[in-house]
């Protein structure tokens, strides 16, 4: 199997199961035109993360790490009326390019973008004290993994869905020795979970136009 190969049966299934949308394809030619890196969940993932959403029932999502609103927009899609999602970003310019794609997308009234340092703004969130999130999308820097986790857990609820992506890294996750950050974000981010008895999950390995990665899946229990 070559990363070639991948990327066609990754067409194949995009073609025939989420065809071309003009809105998201805006999303990620604006985002492209913006300077933003190409670093967004493949149109299959996002699906992915819609039907998660929408079978969860979520009312209220949380996500961390916005860059142009592409995986916002399919989450966004899972909201029943009245929902609401969070969407937290660290670069303006990126906030921008996002909202621009949100309010085109018909979501400007139930998303909310926040810019600055994601640990700041959940940790103001939790003092706050705002409602419980039902579905929680981890794809942010990997280095902060651990401690979105664990701040994520403050403001969820037993039931709670949290998925996180990019936790494999091309298989280097199992390397304990690996002088990448991003790794080692990664394995902290999981021996987290796996010790933690609020939570049960597992970890699926991914194929595709993005290469070999995987998700975390973890509900709260």
């Amino acid at each position: 199997m070559t990363q070639n190969q991948w990327t066609k049966v990754d067409d194949y299934v995009v073609g025939l199961l989420s065809p071309s949308d003009s809105v998201l394809d805006a999303a990620l030619a604006d985002s492209d035109a913006g300077g933003l890196p190409p670093i967004n969940v493949a149109p299959n993932q996002g699906k992915l993360l819609e039907i998660l959403a929408a079978s969860h029932g979520a009312k209220r999502i949380l996500e961390i790490g916005t860059l142009g609103g592409y995986s916002t927009i399919w989450l966004a899609r899972a909201l029943p009326a009245g929902g609401q999602l969070i969407s937290l970003e660290l670069d303006s310019h990126h906030a921008e390019v996002a909202r621009a794609n949100i309010e085109r997308a018909g979501f400007a009234k139930v998303v909310e973008v926040m810019v600055g340092s994601a640990v700041t703004t959940l940790v103001s969130l939790i003092d706050s004290g705002v409602d419980p999130f039902d579905f929680i999308f981890i794809d942010a820097d990997k280095e902060g993994y651990p401690e979105y986790l664990r701040l994520s857990l403050a403001l969820s609820h037993r039931g709670t869905l949290i998925v996180a992506d990019n936790v494999v890294r091309d298989g280097e996750v199992i390397d304990s020795k690996s002088t990448d950050e991003r790794v080692q974000g990664v394995r902290a981010f999981l021996d987290l979970a796996a010790k933690d008895p609020r939570l049960e999950g597992t970890v699926v390995q991914t194929v595709g136009s993005k290469g070999y990665d995987g998700f975390g899946i973890f509900l709260v229990k």
